[in-house]
């Protein structure tokens, strides 16, 4: 008899975290998933906030791959160039409509993503536009190669931050700033 009424309460359990994982896990897009959204802010030049199309929650996208000069923040000084770098995503992507193609990482908080708008790969254009350099620490596959000849090409057209000397990357300056 005891067996009896525990049967019901054990497919009762086993429904619900049935659903609830199901819940979870089609809620949390996961690595190479795309989604579409639009750009309702531009944070800096590597850093953007994304409003799906699907009505779910907005997110913060990290660029894949790329390093732009740090903007003055919080009473902390910028790089030069770091306002450039923020004007020109802005000019890309601000409330425009863009594929995400989500790498599954996450930085900072936010999540580490590709974005594209009209086929082109928007991460890649900031770096070929001289307004990051490509993060080769985190550069994986194909976008090594892609990424670091877009940088190689700014340089040796002296665009954006590469009309500098010497340019400090922001890796660099966040460390000897603390800019942590």
């Amino acid at each position: 008899m005891r067996r009896t009424k525990l049967k019901p309460l054990i497919v009762l359990f086993a429904f619900s975290a049935v659903v609830i994982l199901s819940y979870v896990f089609k809620t949390q897009d996961g690595p190479g998933q795309s989604v579409e959204g639009i750009v309702t802010k531009v944070k800096d030049g590597d850093t953007v906030v994304i409003e799906l199309l699907s009505g779910e929650k907005s997110f913060t996208c990290r660029l894949y791959g790329i390093d732009s000069p740090e903007r003055a923040n919080r009473g902390n000084p910028g790089q030069p160039f770091g306002d450039e770098a923020w004007e020109e995503l802005k000019a890309l992507v601000y409330k425009q409509q863009v594929t995400v193609e989500l790498t599954g990482e996450k930085g900072y908080r936010p999540e580490i993503c590709l974005i594209k708008k009209d086929n082109m790969d928007i991460n890649r254009e900031m770096v070929k536009r001289g307004y990051a350099w490509a993060y080769r620490e985190n550069l994986k596959g194909p976008y090594a190669g892609e990424y670091t000849d877009a940088e190689k090409e700014a340089r040796e057209k002296k665009l954006g931050l590469w009309q500098q000397v010497d340019p400090q990357p922001p890796w660099d300056f966040r460390t000897s700033s603390g800019n942590l």
